[in-house]
């Protein structure tokens, strides 16, 4: 057992592949997708949307009850450790208009969306493009074998790597690219999901704060 195990690593056919896989995923994707999706490995690990969309609720109250007490221009005040909900905090207080921060945060919202759906998509390449390169693999493996049937040799070299560029392109494309890009889009999903709520909330606290009885209640306790 050990020794057909041993049978399947080949390092030199693994880097040709893994190689060739990145040069495809490069040219359908850019340098900077590329890149973020490396980055993005960490947010498998790292990543906890249900603790951040917590952590932001317990903010959103606190948020709320500094905008009654002192107006949406104290909001900045609660501190938070989620970058998110501290950029938020801090616009909701800089800006002059409720139409502002709901450009602001539809456009970040948005960015962010996209940047998370670029990396989503390097991860779909590799796993599209790495059954085709096993493949062509295969065919260089078949082509080199049948080239050299005169030299029994030869054939063993061939067929290896006829068959090691099949199995390491469905290793690739099923056991690590294909769950990379579901969990990836399962953590996007859950983000922008708390995101969304945490803009909703600050957008109703705005507009109730601007409402002209409630803005005249303010500078009445201040």
């Amino acid at each position: 057992m050990i020794a057909t195990i041993g049978h399947l690593f080949d390092p030199l056919t693994l880097l040709a592949m893994v190689l060739g896989i990145m040069a495809v995923a490069l040219f359908q994707n850019g340098a900077a997708a590329l890149g973020r999706a490396v980055a993005a490995l960490l947010s498998l690990v790292t990543a906890d949307p249900t603790r951040d969309r917590d952590a932001a609720r317990a903010a959103m109250l606190k948020i709320d009850q500094v905008a009654q007490l002192r107006g949406l221009s104290c909001t900045d005040r609660v501190k938070t450790a989620n970058p998110f909900l501290t950029d938020a905090a801090r616009k909701l207080a800089n800006s002059e208009r409720t139409e502002l921060f709901e450009l602001w945060a539809a456009q970040t919202l948005a960015d962010r969306a996209q940047r998370h759906a670029g990396a989503r998509n390097v991860w779909l390449s590799v796993a599209d493009a790495a059954p085709a390169l096993g493949m062509a693999g295969t065919i260089i493996g078949l082509v080199g074998m049948f080239a050299a049937m005169d030299d029994p040799a030869s054939l063993g070299p061939a067929m290896a790597l006829a068959l090691l560029t099949t199995f390491y392109g469905v290793v690739i494309a099923n056991m690590i690219a294909a769950p990379i890009a579901a969990r990836l889009a399962d953590l996007s999903e859950r983000e922008l999901a708390w995101q969304q709520e945490v803009v909703a909330r600050m957008l109703a606290i705005a507009r109730r704060e601007n409402a002209p009885l409630r803005r005249a209640s303010i500078r009445e306790v201040a």
